[in-house]
């Protein structure tokens, strides 16, 4: 009788069960006829515990809900329930790559790079062929894998210098090893091939500490290596590292005064100081030793155009367009040069490979040395107040930057130098030259700057020019001026150079360096007036419009005219333009001298806003001429809708093409929206645009985009890990500059098709013909940008604010002149993939 009771038991509890998985089944479909996403989640949660039998048969539609309940979380900041939900459903399906690459998206828009690329990551894993996850992977290991590590780990020189550094330091006795910025763990392997006894190694990004412990227990080190997820300021000794003196520091350094996160050398010697016992007076002998031992700092004045026209705005009127000198343009390293945030006031540039050159006005000058050894010289470093620095002019021209390089000194043999002569991994730092009222110097003229190190950045910053016939010194490091007398002293500050524009009530505006250099881009602005006068003469040929300035010649449009005609009742209905491209745009400012429209700014920051206000006004334009379209919108993630309820669109300028070169994200879905907001006659811009490659031999492209085999890193196996991380595609090129042999003519790869969806093909096969012998290593492209047929830009051109870029093969086809390759094109969102056959 008790087996008889257990099985009816049982019979029972599997009877409810079912009963309770068919009613919560009946109600998720029943919430999600009603929009009930949240309740629906809840009921498929239940069914799936309690029948796991039903995961396949539920799947596409659990997902559906997921990715709906998702969605109203995300738009309610209830980040944590939401996080809450992927969990569960990972929980019931750990190996789907749909909800892995979900999971990425939201935490990459929240900013959470490290854990987005591992679900990303993960998601390709299980589905090779997973066009959305291998693009959200591709654009996210640009974050977390910096491509300098491909061409350092490439660079066969230094990895044997400093080799060679290290086993000197272990075979004098340093046998403790503490490797600050890990990276891959190559120094820690070379530190314990040479001998050491212990080995520690630091690491702060989690994707380069992960990546370094499967490297480590690749190469059979993980026992003799311990990797510490930590920043150095926050290792403790003994808690993290037991001995009280680790003797050798190795510190890799692409940038000497680094990233402020932990890779600065004298982050070394700080640590150090930190481990000592309270109370403990240590000798200097005694004091661990750093790898670099010292750095000698050198700065040379330079002229380069390229530099100039993404720092600094060279005109004073834009396609008829007087840009008000009540607004002052700034990129972010002048703006934070001399504030407190930790903000890096440089950019880097590989000037061997800058478009157009560049020409040293100065010869180059020691800026200053540092002894990464000498404890009492780093504290008075750091809190030292900035010197003054002079660089006498050697040669005329405009003065664009103060360029910066080091020598490392690894130890009193082995040394690496970063100069823009030497063929290096490394670029140089750039501090360009902004604020002055003239930047042209002469021979005999002097260059002055203050030079600071502060928040373990080396800042350049206050650069002037002093003109030769002042003939004043301001080389005194004491902040202290020898003069004469007061004449001598009005003389001098007659002949300074400085940024005395900044006087005054001006506003200042400061734009990324592309945003700058899409400024500067003349052909960009002319060609986008000449095709918007266009729509509009056409839209509306008589009355105002006949007053537009078509021709580039004219003053544009008679606002008195407009006014007096508006008295009259004959004013035309504005034709309303929105531009939604992304970052500061004054192509409103145009469309808004092109006659009677209502132009809409997508801007969104205020300082850009206000900005623009300013130069329409200067422009004379009537308040209502310019208008800020997300103040209009009650939901600002839904940029793309009328502008009025009874009014549509006469123009609707896109940004297609990201200035690194790849195509903008969903272009073509917010082309087929803003297709349905255009009244008649009424245009996308741009229209079309035409892809463009051709076939080149570069072993550049190759060493940047993947470590080649292990000569190069010297016999250790990393390359199969970090190529894990490499894409296929290399942006931000420049093709004039990039070390290339074409081995084939320009090519069109593709059309797409703003206007006319029909035209368009996902994927297109084209036939190239080989006419130059080599290896095939990668294939270039750009774009042809058609506002209409009449009007288009090239993003190769040599004014073009744009960059290119390139797919680059996994593996080089040997071609021969004369031989004809297949290239299998494909296009996926804003990726572009490419394969070649033969």
């Amino acid at each position: 009788m008790p087996n008889c009771n257990a099985k009816f038991h049982r019979g029972g509890r599997e009877a409810s069960r079912r009963e309770l998985v068919s009613r919560s089944l009946q109600s998720a479909h029943h919430c999600l006829e009603e929009q009930d996403f949240g309740t629906a989640y809840a009921h498929y949660l239940l069914v799936l515990n309690l029948a796991p039998e039903l995961k396949t048969s539920v799947k596409e539609t659990f997902q559906f809900t997921l990715f709906k309940w998702a969605e109203e979380l995300d738009s309610l900041a209830r980040i944590q329930d939401l996080f809450n939900c992927y969990e569960q459903a990972l929980e019931l399906y750990p190996n789907d790559e749909v909800i892995c690459n979900s999971m990425g998206e939201h935490l990459f828009r929240m900013g959470f790079r490290d854990e987005a690329a591992g679900y990303f990551h993960k998601a390709v894993k299980l589905n090779p062929d997973f066009a959305d996850a291998k693009e959200n992977f591709y654009r996210v290991a640009n974050w977390l894998v910096e491509r300098w590590h491909f061409i350092m780990l490439n660079d066969a020189k230094r990895n044997l210098t400093y080799l060679k550094a290290i086993e000197k330091a272990v075979r004098s006795g340093c046998s403790s090893v503490l490797d600050i910025g890990t990276g891959t763990g190559i120094l820690s392997m070379f530190a314990k091939k040479a001998g050491a006894s212990c080995v520690y190694a630091c690491e702060l990004s989690k994707t380069m500490y992960e990546l370094a412990r499967d490297v480590v227990a690749a190469n059979n080190m993980e026992r003799e290596i311990k990797l510490l997820h930590l920043k150095s300021l926050d290792i403790e000794i003994p808690k993290h590292i037991p001995e009280r003196y680790v003797v050798a520091f190795c510190c890799d350094t692409p940038r000497l005064f680094s990233n402020g996160r932990n890779r600065s050398p004298s982050h070394c010697m700080f640590l150090f100081m930190f481990s000592q016992p309270k109370n403990q007076e240590v000798s200097a002998g005694e004091y661990g030793r750093v790898i670099p031992a010292s750095a000698t700092v050198f700065g040379m004045a330079v002229e380069c155009e390229e530099i100039r026209r993404h720092h600094r705005v060279g005109m004073q009127e834009v396609a008829g367009v007087c840009l008000s000198n009540s607004v002052q343009f700034f990129s972010p390293t002048y703006a934070f040069a001399s504030s407190e945030e930790t903000v890096e006031p440089y950019t880097t540039e590989k000037l061997s490979r800058i478009p157009g050159g560049y020409i040293p006005l100065t010869e180059p000058c020691q800026v200053m040395t540092v002894d990464f050894n000498d404890l009492q010289e780093l504290k008075s470093l750091a809190a030292r107040k900035p010197w003054k620095l002079s660089l006498p002019v050697t040669e005329g021209g405009i003065l664009d930057a103060i360029v910066v390089w080091f020598v490392l000194q690894l130890d009193d043999e082995h040394a690496l130098s970063t100069s823009p002569s030497e063929e290096t991994c490394w670029e140089q730092a750039v501090y360009p030259v902004q604020g002055l009222l003239d930047y042209s110097v002469k021979a005999g003229d002097t260059v002055m700057m203050e030079v600071c190190c502060q928040d373990c950045y080396l800042k350049i910053q206050k650069i002037s020019s002093l003109t030769s016939e002042c003939g004043m010194d301001f080389s005194d490091r004491d902040n202290t001026l020898s003069l004469g007398n007061e004449a001598e002293l009005c003389n001098a500050l007659a002949g300074l150079q400085t940024s005395s524009k900044q006087a005054g009530s001006s506003q200042v505006c400061v734009l990324e360096s592309t945003e700058i250099a899409l400024l500067n881009d003349v052909p960009y602005h002319e060609c986008f007036k000449a095709a918007m006068s266009k729509v509009l003469l056409s839209l509306n040929p008589s009355k105002d419009l006949q007053t537009m300035d078509v021709d580039g010649h004219g003053s544009g449009i008679n606002f008195q005219d407009n006014q007096n005609k508006g008295s009259l009742g004959e004013a035309a209905d504005p034709l309303y333009i929105l531009d939604v491209s992304e970052g500061f745009s004054i192509l409103p400012i145009i469309a808004g001298r092109l006659g009677p429209v209502r132009a809409y700014s997508s801007v969104e920051k205020e300082q850009h806003q206000a900005a623009l206000n300013i130069i329409s006004e200067a422009n004379h334009f009537p308040k209502e001429t310019l208008e800020f379209w997300l103040s209009h919108l009650e939901e600002e993630s839904v940029v793309l809708q009328r502008p009025k309820s009874d009014k549509l669109w006469s123009i609707i300028i896109l940004d297609v093409i990201e200035t690194s070169g790849l195509i903008q994200q969903e272009v073509m879905e917010k082309a087929a929206i803003s297709r349905c907001l255009l009244h008649s006659g009424g245009k996308i811009f741009p229209q079309y645009v035409l892809v463009y490659g051709m076939l080149v031999e570069s072993e550049s492209l190759l060493l940047e985009s993947a470590v080649q085999g292990t000569e190069p890193t010297l016999g250790f196996n990393i390359a199969p890990f970090i190529n894990q991380f490499k894409v296929p595609v290399r942006v931000y090129l420049d093709l004039s500059t990039l070390p290339c042999v074409p081995l084939s003519n320009p090519a069109e790869l593709l059309r797409l098709d703003l206007m006319n969806p029909l035209l368009n093909s996902p994927s297109r096969e084209v036939k190239v013909q080989i006419c130059k012998s080599g290896r095939v290593t990668a294939i270039p492209f750009w774009y042809h940008i058609h506002l209409d047929e009449d009007h288009s830009l090239n993003t190769s051109a040599e004014s073009s604010h744009w960059k290119q870029a390139a797919v680059v093969l996994d593996e080089p086809i040997p071609v021969q002149v004369g031989d004809e390759l297949v290239l299998d094109v494909q296009h996926h969102k804003s990726n572009i993939s490419i394969t070649v056959k033969r």
